[in-house]
């Protein structure tokens, strides 16, 4: 018998899994809890990023 190959997973399939979401809307939040106090205005904001493509959404608390 012959030998078996496995087809190949496409890379680029792999690389933007999620990208569509992000780029509807749909972000995957995270908090980020190093930055919690704006200097410049001088009182506590929330920072989150999201966990797919790195944005980041400010707060006032």
């Amino acid at each position: 018998m012959g030998e078996v190959v496995p087809f190949a997973k496409k890379k680029t399939a792999q690389k933007h899994k999620g990208n569509t979401l992000c780029r509807r809307g749909f972000h995957k939040w995270q908090l980020v809890t190093e930055q919690q106090f704006d200097v410049k205005q001088g009182r506590l904001v929330t920072v989150s990023r999201c966990q797919r493509c790195g944005k980041l959404k400010n707060e006032a608390r």
